[in-house]
This record gives structure tokens, sequence and C-alpha cells, in this order.
């Protein structure tokens, strides 16, 4: 998939990949959501969720452990945020990662798409031929 098509494309990710979405990321999440995230990062407004002191602490109460556990998988260990920030600061600061970083590595697959639907487009095309 070309990236003016991912950021057009309002399908779930979810139904493009066939993959699980974390419970601490809306269910139906779609491309150009994505998009935009690894662009601008969540605190440009990207993906509300994240960086709204409210819910961001609802979902970190919720699924906090799961979160931290995949931002330490990912960076070998959890980054601490500034000093003095708040409890909602904090809730933000960790989800928002989280989010950044597997939205990242969605990206990655989406545009991996347009390799394999090219890719069998053409073997159909030599298959047709023969």
């Amino acid at each position: 998939m070309e990236m003016n098509e991912i950021w057009n494309c309002e399908k779930p990710v979810a139904e493009l990949l066939n993959c699980e979405i974390p419970d601490w990321i809306e269910q139906d999440i779609c491309a150009a959501t994505i998009a935009s995230i690894v662009q601008g990062g969540c605190n440009s407004g990207a993906y509300m969720p994240a960086v709204t002191y409210y819910t961001a602490l609802r979902t970190m109460t919720q699924w906090g452990d799961e979160v931290l556990q995949y931002i330490e998988d990912a960076y070998g260990e959890i980054p601490q945020p500034e000093k003095g920030e708040s409890w909602s600061g904090m809730a933000c600061y960790y989800l928002s990662m989280a989010v950044e970083l597997w939205a990242g590595s969605i990206l990655w697959e989406l545009e991996a798409l347009e390799s394999e639907e090219e890719e069998e487009e053409q073997q159909q095309q030599q298959e047709a031929g023969q």
C-alpha cells in the first residue's frame, strides 16, 4: 500500500492486516490514523486517547502493566518522564510512547502490503500469459 493510500484509508487496521490490536489502543484504529501518529506523534492530535488526561489515566489504570512491558520490550528499559511530571502527565507520556512504537511497526506492515499485492498481481499475469 502506497503512503498516499495509507493516508486516505479509513479501514480498520485489523481488517487490512488481519492482526490483533493491543487492548490499550482503540480497536477500530484506521490506517490513516497510523500514518498521522507516525508523522506527528500522539501529541500532534493524531491520537487523542493517549494525550487526554482522563482517557490516558483510565487506560493506564487498566492496561498500564502491559503498556510498560511493551515499552520495555522495545527499548530494553522504561524511559523516565521529565522530573516533576504529574501522575496524569506520566499516563499520557507512557501511553503515547507505546502507541507511537506500535504505530511505527504497523505502518511498516501496511507499506509491505503494496509489495505483496504487486507480487501477487505479477504472478497472476505470468500465469495468465502461459
